[in-house]
């Protein structure tokens, strides 16, 4: 049978199998779906203090809920699917490419003709589909909850924005999956092929924005991207880290999907980057030679 369907079979096996991938899985859906939760409560918190204040005669100003986008309760997804549900991708990819190594098994299936980039391709493409049904049943749910919210079923241009968002989850999930696989593959010791995508994540979710925005890092955990402040200094180092802060793109290009009106600009730049940053890391990935795939831990 085909190396790559074979290696993409095994690898939803071992997902469904996993004890620690299930929790995570279970976490990420959960979070997503209280997010919309969160959101109608917050709804319900403020409208109920407005009515309260406009029958005291306090104001005449309209509630700051009347007519919002009923895509305004799935907002908060986008730190969720940035925070947990990325490095929910990473424990995933580590063990996917770790669990040959550990278990000694990835010189035995490489001592026979099997190609290496369609044993790494079927390892990436079974993980992509954990990923996508992942994402499907929690934006479904989302969905399920958002048209309860509104009284009426989402219309088709809100549908097809929660589609799009939920693509471009996929394509930072399944980046950052890449890097755990990456670290699961050069890692000389299982606490290294953890530590280090973390390390990474962090740096390119809150050091690089923050260098190129001087922002707070607790304001990062805003699903809205920080604006740049201007200035001689800033204009050149957010030139670098822009493109490099993919985090930030996916809250600018969720942003404008979900009609945020506290974001400004266009999806289409902030995705090419995400697509470009998914490319860049599967030719990384593939182009691990067979003799290191066969190097085991050094434990």
């Amino acid at each position: 049978m085909n190396t790559f369907i074979v290696s993409a079979r095994n690898e939803l096996l071992n997902a469904r199998r996993a004890r620690t991938a299930h929790l995570l899985l279970f976490v990420f859906s959960g979070m997503v779906v209280v997010s919309s939760v969160i959101g109608w409560i917050t709804n319900q918190t403020v409208t109920s203090v407005y009515e309260k204040i406009r029958a005291d005669g306090f104001t005449s100003a309209p509630n700051p809920f009347l007519g919002v986008s009923p895509l305004y309760y799935a907002r908060n997804s986008v730190i969720y699917v940035l925070l947990i549900g990325s490095l929910m991708a990473i424990v995933l990819g580590v063990q996917a490419t770790l669990r040959d190594r550990k278990a000694a098994t990835v010189d035995l299936v490489l001592s026979r003709p099997v190609g290496s980039t369609s044993r790494l391709l079927g390892q990436l493409a079974g993980l992509g589909v954990v990923l996508a049904a992942v994402i499907g049943v929690s934006f479904s749910i989302s969905w399920v909850i958002i048209s309860v919210i509104s009284g009426a079923p989402l219309g088709w241009d809100d549908t097809a924005r929660m589609i799009a968002f939920a693509l471009v989850s996929w394509v930072l999930l399944a980046s950052f999956a890449l890097l755990g696989m990456l670290t699961g593959i050069r890692s000389r010791r299982e606490t290294t092929a953890l530590l280090v995508p973390f390390v990474v994540w962090s740096a390119v979710a809150f050091v690089l924005p923050q260098i190129g925005t001087a922002a707070r890092p607790v304001s990062l955990l805003n699903p809205v991207p920080v604006a740049n402040p201007g200035g001689g200094y800033f204009d050149v180092v957010a030139a670098v880290t822009g493109p490099l802060s993919v985090t930030e793109q996916f809250k600018r290009a969720s942003g404008a999907i979900l009609h945020d009106t506290t974001v400004t600009g266009d999806a289409t730049t902030s995705v090419l980057i995400l697509v470009a940053f998914l490319i860049v890391m599967t030719a990384i990935v593939v182009a691990t030679p067979r003799a290191r795939l066969r190097e085991g831990l050094n434990e």
